[in-house]
C-alpha cells in the first residue's frame, strides 16, 4: 500500500507540478486548494505527510498546521511548510506551530523528494520501532500471566505421571500402554495438560514443563 501524501497548495501550478513528481515515485498524493479542504483531507485519509504553502485562502498554512497539531494522532505528523517568506521571523514562527522543515519558494524539487523520503523513512523506522515495544511489551505481559498461572497449577497424579512420560518422548499410544490406559484417554490427560499450562502443543508443553520445573 503505498504512502499517503496530502499537498496543500492554492496554486494549480505547484499542486500538479509536486503532486506528479511524488506520484512519480510511487506516493498517493491527495492535492487540495486550500488549508480548509487540507485539514478535511488529513482528518479523512490519515496521510503519512504533509506539505502544504502558507498563504493560501479559507485557512492559512499555518492555521491548518496549528489545528493538526492539536489532534493527538497527528502530532508525529510529518510537516513540509513550503512558502515565499523567507524571514527568520516566519521560519521561527512555523517551527513553534510544529512544522518538521521550512522549504522557500522557488524550490529544487529534488531537494523537496530527497526530504519527504528521510521524513518518511523517519516515521517508518519509529512506527516500526513502537510496534516492537508493544509486541516485547505484549510478550512479557503474557509470560507473566503464564508464570502466574503454572504457579497455580495443581496437576492431578495421573496428570504428571502423563506429562512425565510426554517429556522422555512417548508417544499416546506407548503412554497408554505404560499406564495400562487407552490412547483416547492419554489424549484427554494431554488436552487438559495443554489448558493447564496455556499451551497450545507437546513441544511447547515439554518445554514449559522443562523451565517451570514441572518435571524432574
Amino acid at each position: 500500500m503505498p504512502l499517503i501524501i496530502v499537498v496543500a497548495d492554492d496554486d494549480l501550478a505547484i499542486r500538479l507540478f509536486v503532486s506528479e513528481y511524488l506520484e512519480m515515485y510511487g506516493y498517493s498524493v491527495i492535492a487540495a486548494e486550500d488549508g480548509q479542504e487540507a485539514l478535511e483531507f488529513v482528518e479523512a485519509y490519515h496521510p503519512h505527510l504533509l506539505i502544504t504553502d502558507i498563504m493560501m485562502p479559507r485557512m492559512d498554512g499555518y492555521e491548518l498546521v496549528r489545528q493538526v497539531r492539536q489532534r493527538p494522532e497527528f502530532r508525529l505528523l510529518p510537516v513540509i511548510l513550503l512558502t515565499e517568506r523567507r524571514s527568520t521571523e516566519e521560519r521561527i514562527r512555523g517551527y513553534e506551530l510544529g512544522c518538521d522543515l521550512y522549504l522557500p519558494k522557488p524550490f529544487e524539487i529534488n531537494e523537496l523528494g530527497a526530504i519527504v523520503r528521510n521524513l518518511l523513512y523517519r516515521k517508518i523506522d519509529q512506527s516500526e520501532l513502537l510496534i516492537r515495544k508493544q509486541e516485547a511489551t505484549k510478550s512479557t505481559t503474557l509470560l507473566d500471566q503464564t508464570k502466574t498461572v503454572l504457579k497455580e497449577c495443581k496437576l492431578s497424579k495421573r496428570e504428571q505421571e502423563v506429562l512425565d512420560l510426554i517429556t522422555h518422548g512417548l508417544s499416546n499410544a506407548e503412554i497408554g500402554d505404560r499406564l495400562h490406559l487407552s490412547a483416547r484417554t492419554i489424549e484427554k490427560y494431554v488436552s487438559s495438560l495443554l489448558r493447564k499450562t496455556i499451551t497450545s502443543n507437546r513441544a511447547e508443553l515439554v518445554r514449559v514443563a522443562m523451565e517451570q520445573h514441572l518435571v524432574e
